[in-house]
């Protein structure tokens, strides 16, 4: 071998060890960044799917997070589209929360009246750093007592009712006020997930953490919210769920009273 050959050979295996200590040691001060984090998520059965796994996608892509799925029981929740998830642990077995995430959808409004999921919100709430609510999760957080005096936000179709639990309502896609973070309907869980991992874990993670997603949302039609939706589009969506409507109302309406009853 030539001397100029073994210099290049020896200076490239040099700057090999050098980026591999670089990458190792940037790799470790970003899982330093981040304290050790659990996430729990609540997993009733008829909540809708991607208000679960939207902002599990992100948390759990956070370094140094642990994310578990929490149920009544071991066994497999259904979602409302029919997709089945596998709880982690139960309410009996769940470890403390750093973060507790409700998401939202019809079984939310059965949680709402459960004697025992209003505890285990109000446990948890109480003793964890964040709250996380997502599309009308933040009913349930409501129906708990925990937006009492806060301002929250929710899916567009249900917000208006959070005003019953003694919150402001707010109509921002994503919400906080204190510790507690809600976001609009479905979608913006993942958009306010980013902001919460942003907010504990540092812009750079939550950054990394959207593009290693490659969550460049596009959509392929204006409108998305009631705001820049067609007039048409945003009636035929209301007319669509009457119904569902008036039973959420009534649910929540009993929820409040509960709430109010017992002095919350």
């Amino acid at each position: 071998m030539d001397e100029t050959r073994r210099k290049i050979l020896q200076a490239s295996g040099v700057a090999s060890v050098l980026l591999t200590s670089v990458t190792a040691r940037s790799l470790a001060q970003g899982v330093s960044k981040s304290r050790p984090i659990h996430v729990n998520i609540i997993t009733v059965p008829d909540m809708v799917q991607l208000d679960i796994t939207g902002p599990y996608e992100v948390l759990a892509r956070t370094p140094g997070w642990t994310v578990d799925l929490v149920a009544a029981t071991p066994e497999a929740v259904r979602t409302d589209r029919g997709l089945r998830l596998l709880p982690d642990v139960t309410r009996a077995t769940a470890r403390p929360s750093n973060i507790l995430v409700v998401p939202g959808g019809t079984g939310i409004d059965t949680a709402m009246l459960d004697p025992e999921w209003l505890e285990y919100v109000r446990k948890e709430s109480a003793k964890c750093d964040y709250v996380f609510g997502v599309c009308t999760g933040s009913l349930l957080l409501g129906a708990a007592g925990i937006l009492k005096g806060k301002r929250a936000g929710g899916h567009w179709q249900s917000r208006d009712m959070l005003s019953q639990f003694g919150a402001t309502v707010s109509n921002d896609r994503m919400t906080r006020d204190g510790n507690i973070y809600t976001s609009g309907g479905v979608t913006s869980g993942i958009d306010m997930a980013l902001r919460v991992v942003a907010d504990i874990a540092g812009l750079e993670t939550a950054q990394k953490v959207q593009l290693a997603m490659e969550y460049d949302p596009a959509p392929p039609f204006a409108g998305g919210n009631p705001y820049t939706s067609p007039p048409e589009i945003v009636a035929a969506v209301l007319k669509d769920s009457t119904k569902r409507r008036a039973l959420r109302e009534s649910m929540v309406a009993e929820a409040a009273q509960r709430l109010n009853r017992s002095g919350g």
